[in-house]
């Protein structure tokens, strides 16, 4: 078990005989025991140390416990202070209680266990403020990440709104050219459904059937064209072009494969009118 003093207590009294009580009463418990005979020294040791505790007569020559502790608070707002006081000047510290230079008085004499009690108290006081201090640090630093995280994404979901856009825009785009070609088009799924048709595919019949979507290519083409467009479908090329007589014309039937993200997700077929 680690015995290293966790709290050091500063105790500030002109008597010398006081400070060596308090040191008979405090030297078996776990406390880094310092101690001055005035308040000058006193802010000079709490200038070099982390002071948790300071315990000040009040009755001293040059500077009264209530100033030194004014002083203390002033410069060591967290070191607890406790002062030691007579009877008859309980209604003056009182005043410097509700000020809020003094956490608590403490009468002479005083009682050994009652003395150490509030001593513990009061540690376990520092503690906790020091606790609800880092916990108030860590929650303001993780309200803060949590603020750069939310302008962050605010940032990322505007320039994605930005890109859906432009893309949606280039859909809109895409479909109006598809749509007004100067030639029969369809898109094809990846299964040989049918799945979008143009203006000039609408008006085309294959073996005397209009293009429907949701029909097959192979509700339209005979085995013979099917096998032609295979090598596309499979993957083995990316496009096939070949003529073919319908209805007494003869059209160049081109099959593309999608490519770039769209590859391996459809095909484009296009049915174009030979010239004479």
């Amino acid at each position: 078990m680690d015995s290293t003093p966790k709290h050091t207590i500063l105790c500030v009294d002109d008597e010398k005989h006081i400070l060596s009580s308090l040191k008979r009463l405090l030297r078996k418990e776990n406390f880094d025991l310092l101690t001055a005979t005035n308040g000058v020294d006193g802010l000079k040791i709490m200038a070099s140390r982390d002071i948790h505790l300071v315990i000040s007569d009040h009755r001293m020559p040059d500077m009264s416990g209530i100033s030194f502790l004014a002083k203390v608070r002033e410069t060591y707002p967290d070191t607890i202070r406790i002062l030691l006081t007579g009877y008859t000047e309980i209604d003056s510290i009182k005043a410097s209680i509700n000020e809020g230079h003094v956490y608590k008085f403490l009468l002479k004499p005083w009682n050994d266990d009652d003395l150490k009690q509030e001593i513990r108290k009061a540690l376990e006081r520092y503690d906790l403020i020091q606790s609800n201090q880092s916990l108030h640090l860590m929650v303001a630093a993780k309200n803060k990440e949590l603020e750069q995280i939310n302008k962050d994404l605010e940032s990322i979901i505007k320039q994605r709104t930005r890109e859906l856009e432009l893309q949606n825009q280039a859909l809109e785009l895409t479909r109006v050219i598809f749509r007004g070609l100067p030639m029969a088009a369809m898109g094809v799924s990846y299964d040989r459904t049918i799945i979008l048709i143009n203006r000039q595919a609408e008006k085309l019949k294959i073996n005397d059937r209009m293009v429907i979507v949701g029909n097959y290519l192979a509700d339209y083409f005979s085995k013979d064209v099917m096998k032609k467009f295979l090598p596309v479908f499979e993957s083995q090329i990316s496009q096939v072009k070949f003529d073919l007589s319908m209805d007494n014309q003869v059209y160049i039937l081109t099959l593309s494969a999608l490519t770039g993200r769209f590859f391996g997700k459809g095909f484009i077929l296009c049915l174009r009118k030979r010239a004479d």
